[in-house]
């Protein structure tokens, strides 16, 4: 993903998980067959790449501070962010958690966080 795409495929995926990685990173390393796996079984979910360094604007507008981290996307609301590899297991509950959740109710929730928060200003 690049920051030319990054939007147009957060709008219009159901659900997109990013992986924020940089080649040098040995953790990163680590982490991608298990990534690439998790791509494999979930044929339903939009698996990304932001390469840290070649995209560092993208890194920087989500205050990625250390790799890899990981960002789960779901209706375009971020469902989880996580830095650090995560084990196979780890991975594949995360994705079921995300998978799981009623998106209606979450949008509800924001939309009362997004009232409180107006009603505070004033």
């Amino acid at each position: 993903l690049t920051k030319d795409n990054f939007e147009k495929v957060i709008t219009e995926s159901p659900m997109v998980i990013v992986d924020f990685w940089a080649p040098w990173c040995g953790p990163c390393r680590g982490f991608a067959p298990i990534y690439e796996k998790a791509a494999e079984a979930h044929q339903d979910v939009v698996f990304g790449k932001v390469n840290t360094d070649d995209e560092q604007e993208l890194a920087g507008a989500f205050n990625i501070r250390s790799i890899p981290t990981l960002m789960v996307f779901r209706d375009k609301v971020v469902l989880f962010q996580q830095a650090g590899a995560l084990p196979a297991s780890a991975l594949e509950q995360v994705i079921g958690q995300a998978k799981s959740l009623d998106m209606a109710k979450v949008h509800q929730e924001i939309a009362a966080l997004e009232q409180q928060g107006g009603q505070q200003q004033s």
